[in-house]
């Protein structure tokens, strides 16, 4: 099982940078795939990226392709994701995820764990 809690939300002017991280606990010492989702008011949460731990790599959606930029930290058991170049569409609350398994799924019901949320406000 895995644990997982964010941080690093905030209010940040467009154009701006902001960097989330998760802090993952339990079994993540490997075939564990993280990644970020976001869901705006009124829409369905949607895929922003995934890293599998153990090899390091990444899957983009094209929306932040570019911006944003995932990674983790082995020693501090931490995934996060950097994000830059925000825009007013970037909105916000961002969770972090995780799924056993090798494949960096696009899909939120292939994550079996979430966290709790930190919202990101990118004002124009």
């Amino acid at each position: 099982q895995v644990q997982l809690v964010e941080s690093g939300g905030g209010l940040v002017q467009a154009g701006g940078s902001l960097r989330l991280s998760c802090a993952a606990s339990g079994r993540t010492s490997s075939g564990v795939v993280m990644g970020w989702f976001r869901q705006a008011p009124g829409k369905e949460r949607e895929f922003v990226a995934a890293i599998t731990w153990s090899t390091g790599v990444t899957t983009y959606a094209d929306s932040v392709k570019g911006r944003f930029t995932i990674s983790r930290d082995n020693a501090k058991n931490t995934v996060l994701l950097q994000m830059n170049s925000l825009k007013p569409d970037d909105t916000a609350a961002y969770y972090c995820a995780a799924r056993y398994g090798s494949s960096r799924r696009t899909e939120k019901n292939d994550y079996d764990y979430w966290g709790q949320g930190t919202q990101v406000t990118v004002s124009s």
